[in-house]
């Protein structure tokens, strides 16, 4: 996979998922946006935001589409599942970009770093049917960079959580309501996520931005990384049924 010489600041990075992990694109939905004054939350929309990553954590396995720019126009794209329950992602990535040959693989994913392998040839199907056909030995196992596609799948693997958030923390923290958008006939709430101290650029609003529904399902997260215009974007797409997680490749024994 291409590599880009851009770095964000990791450890601001990590500080500012860290406090926004309170809550948590333009992938593959239409959106329709109405947009209003930017404000701090209610006490009804903190408690939406507070929720919203024990419903995400109760829906697992979730399906998921990332989509990082890692600079000079080059996109890469994750098509696959998390399993908040194990902290466990696996899917499929693409990479495209003027000048470049397009690539693809398998990615597996966790708390501590992920793995590549190229699909193997002659079996079909979803992601995690096809890392089942990949020996241990046949991935190439790294700790998280901080490149636009570890941050990304870094963030997307903490977001669900097994309880509620504390609400009234949220909003002391500093989460506001950015907007209102219709994707694909349903409304969310943009939200700005809880500031870290010292780590949000733009004035002092939280890099990462957050799509809600008023059940307080989480639709879309995305986050902007210093040296980059474009955002990477995380999509949740819904329970992805039983879905078999592979263990970690990096593990021994």
């Amino acid at each position: 996979m291409p590599r880009t010489p851009r770095r964000a600041r990791l450890g601001a990075l990590v500080a500012v998922v860290v406090c926004a992990l309170a809550v948590g694109g333009f992938v593959i939905h239409r959106t329709v946006s109405d947009e209003t004054a930017e404000r701090p939350v209610t006490t009804e929309e903190a408690s939406r935001l507070a929720l919203s990553r024990l419903n995400l954590y109760q829906a697992s396995p979730v399906g998921v589409v990332l989509t990082a720019a890692e600079g000079g126009g080059v996109e890469i794209r994750v098509e696959g599942v998390v399993d908040y329950r194990t902290r466990r992602g696996v899917g499929r990535y693409t990479t495209s970009g003027p000048g470049t040959q397009p690539d693809h693989g398998l990615v597996v994913w966790d708390t501590g770093g992920l793995g590549l392998a190229p699909e193997p040839p002659g079996y079909d199907g979803k992601p995690w049917e096809q890392a089942e056909h990949v020996p241990r030995a046949g991935w190439s196992p790294r700790t998280y960079t901080a490149d636009p596609l570890d941050s990304g799948l870094q963030l997307m693997v903490q977001l669900g959580a097994d309880r509620p958030d504390n609400p009234l923390l949220l909003a002391q923290a500093g989460a506001r309501r950015l907007g209102h958008d219709r994707i694909d006939g349903r409304d969310y709430d943009r939200f700005a996520g809880p500031r870290a101290q010292g780590a949000a650029p733009d004035g002092g609003r939280s890099p990462l931005t957050y799509w809600v529904d008023g059940d307080g399902t989480l639709r879309r997260v995305t986050m902007r990384l210093a040296g980059l215009g474009t955002p990477t974007a995380v999509e949740f797409t819904g329970h992805a049924g039983e879905a078999k997680l592979p263990e970690a490749p990096w593990l021994t024994g």
